[in-house]
């Protein structure tokens, strides 16, 4: 009898335990589901919720709330757990590292491009990288995958899948031309050495591609990564000049030149290849072409008077030898915000935006922002947009109503930039709008 009591009070015991730790646990999903609920209702309320360009998407039937894709992402809050599987918070934010991807054990998410109800213009690209003109080939941002270890390796893939088409007999100059210097070009620059094929690599500006237009100090938030003809590296938190340093290392050691300040114009396709023609009038053929250019081929202008003055520029590279001076910075994305706080210690720094909130801006930089606007380091102007731009001063109209006149001596735009539709179009290439179309996803077994 006294056995029977024993085990009743036992099996009690632990089933009470049981019970209350259950009780906890649900407790603890309901608290963390209403503030990810709190966070998305104030990602609405700033206009963060909906996406912007490549994001997640989630496979609620698939997901096992692992939390590994919250822990994976660089940013913070892009991610949450709702009512026990994960959920988009600030899908605006996104900068399509592909980390949540990668990291999830179930498959349960896909990167996506544009919405149901936004579009995102891209060149039409099959599974091999080439696009509808056969023999021309699409690898990196234009293809939808800014990511720079996403773009290395597409890199790498659209020229081993090219290489298979390649006539050792073909007189053309070389079997490749590869159109950018950036991640994805400088990777199939160094898969194609590997792979002995007659390569030239053509740069409109200098090595490195959009990367080089960031300012000197900025952190590039990269992840490891494998690079032809030189093996794996692991990066989380490098400049941008130790990263274009380990790139020009790699390309001297397997004697690689990169042709600099060589825009290509046009291409003309022959019977068995194509015809590049660069602005300095130089001519190049070849069996195959990979473009590895960026999707903001001509930076995005104003259009106002006094915008091609000698003190208006597009781009920031060196902040720290500018100082003391009235600067005004137009645009609110993570290039204008940086810009701000890289000038902001030693200038007097104005930052015009023509919205009423900032959007999709990396978690660091907002929070840096609000500290600089906080302690009255920089100007923010809200809701405003610039008039005139004159040799010492610049006018800005706020509201559409009020102009306000400021001192200034230098102007930074950022505005974006422009695909380079017509350049695509004169090739040949068919250029589609993506609404919600997956661009990163894993295959079904």
């Amino acid at each position: 009898m006294e056995s029977f009591w024993e085990k009743i009070l036992i099996y009690g015991g632990v089933t009470f335990f049981l019970v209350g730790v259950i009780y906890i646990y649900i407790r603890k999903l309901r608290r963390e589901s209403k503030i990810v609920e709190e966070k998305i209702k104030i990602a609405k309320e700033d206009g963060l919720h909906e996406p912007v360009s490549l994001h997640p998407v989630v496979d609620v039937n698939s997901c096992i709330q692992s939390g590994a894709c919250i822990r994976a992402c660089p940013e913070h809050d892009i991610l949450g757990i709702r009512n026990g599987k994960a959920t988009v918070i600030n899908a605006s934010r996104c900068v399509g590292h592909g980390a949540c991807f990668h990291a999830c054990p179930t498959q349960a998410i896909t990167l996506y491009i544009g919405t149901e109800k936004r579009g995102v213009d891209l060149p039409h690209v099959n599974q091999y990288f080439e696009s509808n003109v056969k023999g021309i080939s699409i690898a990196g941002e234009m293809g939808g995958m800014g990511l720079i270890k996403n773009a290395v390796e597409q890199g790498r893939q659209a020229v081993n899948n090219l290489v298979r088409g390649i006539n050792t007999k073909n007189t053309s100059d070389y079997d490749l031309i590869v159109v950018g210097a950036g991640p994805a070009g400088i990777s199939a620059t160094l898969e194609a050495k590997r792979l002995k094929l007659r390569t030239l690599t053509l740069e409109q500006d200098t090595l490195g591609g959009t990367v080089f237009t960031f300012p000197r100090a900025k952190i590039v938030m990269t992840s490891p990564m494998d690079i032809p003809l030189h093996g794996k590296v692991k990066l989380y938190e490098t400049s941008k000049t130790e990263l274009l340093e380990l790139w020009e290392t790699v390309l001297t050691k397997n004697e690689i030149a990169i042709l600099e300040n060589h825009k290509v114009e046009r291409i003309t396709k022959y019977e068995n290849g194509f015809g590049l023609e660069c602005s300095n009038g130089k001519k190049f053929t070849t069996q195959r072409i990979l473009l590895a250019i960026g999707r903001r081929g001509t930076p995005r202008k104003l259009n106002v008077p006094g915008e091609d003055l000698h003190k208006v520029y597009y781009r920031l590279l060196e902040p720290e030898l500018i100082s003391d001076k009235d600067i005004l910075v137009v645009g609110g994305g993570d290039s204008a915000i940086e810009s701000v706080l890289l000038l902001a210690p030693q200038n007097r720094v104005s930052l015009s935006y023509r919205k009423e909130t900032f959007s999709r801006l990396k978690s660091k930089n907002k929070q840096k922002l609000d500290e600089a606007i906080a302690q009255q380091t920089i100007n923010v102007i809200l809701n405003s947009s610039v008039q005139s731009i004159e040799e010492n001063t610049v006018t800005i109209k706020i509201d559409g109503k009020e102009e306000l006149k400021l001192n200034n001596d230098l102007v930074y735009i950022f505005a974006g930039g422009e695909l380079p539709t017509d350049f695509l179009k004169n090739a040949g290439i068919e250029i589609t709008t993506k609404f919600g179309e997956a661009i990163l996803k894993h295959e079904k077994r």
